[in-house]
């Protein structure tokens, strides 16, 4: 199967990971294990992907894990070109669902993992402000 470039990166480094192949747009989604995601955000960032797009978790499936999805993007200023990144799927096991937060890392993670600990139940590390959200009963 075809790699894309941080795949590529992290065999290099000895990063476990798998290729979960690409999208219809030829972005890349990958699985990693929730305790090589910290150092992954982190790599990430100084890569220049200072942008969380996007960030959502589900269920996989009746008795087998949670997974919290992330889409990064590189904003790079004085271009009309933005650049995205492979989708990252964190993957935490039902009996402890516990992945680091990336708040620190991106900002705008801040509400979008309280809605996930909230509505799936994940628990993000180091998190702030990890609280349920006021919602309207019913």
């Amino acid at each position: 199967m075809q790699q894309g470039w941080l795949s590529n990166w992290l065999v290099k480094h000895e990063v476990v990971h798998r290729s979960l192949g690409f999208g219809h747009r030829g972005i890349e989604t990958l699985q990693i294990k929730a305790g090589d995601w910290d150092s992954i955000a982190v790599i990430l960032y100084v890569y220049g992907y200072n942008y969380l797009r996007s960030q959502c978790a589900y269920d996989v499936a009746p008795g087998g894990s949670l997974a919290s999805v992330y889409h990064l993007t590189r904003i790079q200023y004085g271009t009309d070109r933005k650049e995205e990144v492979c989708s990252i799927k964190v993957f935490a096991q039902k009996d402890n669902p516990r992945i680091p937060s990336v708040f620190w890392i991106w900002r705008s993670a801040d509400f979008q993992e309280r809605e996930s600990y909230d509505m799936v139940g994940i628990s993000y590390d180091n998190h702030p402000r990890l609280k349920r959200i006021p919602m309207p009963v019913g």
